[in-house]
């Protein structure tokens, strides 16, 4: 079976990666090695591996198998998914450029941009890519880029992918996607007119809390150039161990995003019927002000919801110290389920003005939702909820 016409589930599994011609090994091997003995000088140019900096066949297995997930040409892997944006930056922007990205953004984006970046002399334009006009009327004579996350972190609120794409391709500037929360599985950006999908691998990829790492995947040669060029020069690469890892994490993605995606959907019923919770967001309820968009886009929700406990702050705080099964933590996507306080955690850095002007309310609580009982999960909340 050619691996172009083989379902995604069995890309997860089998894509970029054959038996270890040495050993037969079905897994494949971890290169511990800094560098690669060639037998000539030409045998050396040809060989593609020189010093593990620059590529490392563990790591190339999980770029090849990204690739395919995602539909692209080719992928870059990198140590986080911090160190994967900061590339897409640094790869494709100079001094004087300008940036427009959607103004709900992972904080780690946000703070890249504005404490980061801007002290190179780019500037950004943070704009409701909710809807397209925004977009277009942001793009200014010198902008290089367009970034957007959809469904964004922490509300989940929706781009128009193909949308904001043809504006972006009418004016030649690339447009690079987030795609952390719904994964290939779910949303492929690069087959609805992105150029560039990128991802934190530490969440869904991984799925079990083991590593963090990023990926970048391209469908323009020189596009993906520029970024491992910058990869190259940064050392920001992914290590091997962290790589075998992945990879393995990758064979279970659809299969956990399923069962998540369900206890999702049980758990954001749930939450509409308690009177302690005045608002709650996920993108399969009906009352999802976005749902037709995701429906147009995308294949699932997911396993991301928020929502808003009557009382504030105070209430959030108790009703997150009060629960039991949900851990308390920063991370996502993985068989824990995870609650999270993004204003004192995710967001922290992000200015107040912002975060309310963007609708990250000091009342957000996001779930990330895991493998555990949805009943299990719903009785932790309730007894939470029936607290405050």
């Amino acid at each position: 079976m050619s691996e172009k016409t083989a379902d995604f589930k069995t890309r997860e599994v089998h894509a970029g990666v054959s038996p270890d011609p040495v050993t037969g090994a079905i897994l494949t091997p971890i290169y511990q090695s800094t560098t690669y003995v060639q037998e000539s000088v030409d045998e050396y140019l040809a060989k593609g591996y020189s010093y593990s900096r620059s590529g490392n066949p563990t790591v190339a297995a999980l770029e090849n198998r990204i690739t395919s997930l995602e539909n692209g040409i080719d992928t870059a892997c990198f140590s986080t998914g911090m160190a994967a944006t900061s590339s897409i930056m640094t790869g494709l922007l100079n001094a004087g450029d300008h940036v427009v990205l959607s103004d709900v953004v992972y904080g780690g984006t946000h703070r890249l941009s504005t404490k980061v970046m801007s002290r190179f002399g780019v500037t950004f334009s943070f704009v409701d890519t909710s809807n397209p006009d925004n977009v277009r009327n942001a793009i200014k004579d010198n902008t290089r880029l367009i970034l957007t996350e959809t469904p964004a972190n922490p509300t989940l609120k929706m781009t128009d992918i193909a949308a904001v794409s043809e504006i972006a391709s009418g004016r030649d500037i690339p447009h690079a996607v987030d795609n952390t929360f719904l994964t290939p599985f779910y949303q492929r950006p690069l087959e609805l007119g992105a150029d560039i999908t990128f991802h934190s691998t530490t969440k869904f990829m991984d799925g079990h809390n083991i590593t963090v790492g990023g990926s970048v995947t391209c469908r323009d040669e020189k596009m993906m150039e520029d970024i491992k060029f910058a990869r190259n020069c940064l050392g920001s690469n992914m290590s091997p161990m962290v790589a075998f890892y992945t990879l393995q994490g990758c064979k279970t993605m659809s299969t956990r995003l399923e069962a998540q995606s369900a206890n999702a959907m049980k758990v954001a019923h749930y939450l509409e019927t308690h009177s302690m919770v005045d608002r709650v967001a996920y993108p399969g309820l009906d009352s999802f002000t976005q749902k037709d968009l995701v429906d147009k886009q995308s294949s699932g929700y997911g396993s991301m919801l928020w929502f808003e406990v009557k009382g504030g702050v105070e209430s959030g705080k108790k009703l997150m110290n009060t629960l039991e099964l949900w851990s308390l933590a920063e991370n996502l996507g993985s068989v824990e389920s995870l609650v999270t306080h993004s204003v004192t955690m995710t967001h922290a850095d992000m200015p107040r003005e912002e975060r309310m002007a963007a609708g990250i309310t000091d009342g957000l609580v996001r779930l990330s939702t895991g493998l555990e009982s949805a009943d299990d999960l719903i009785a932790d909340l309730k007894q939470a909820l029936d607290s405050l």
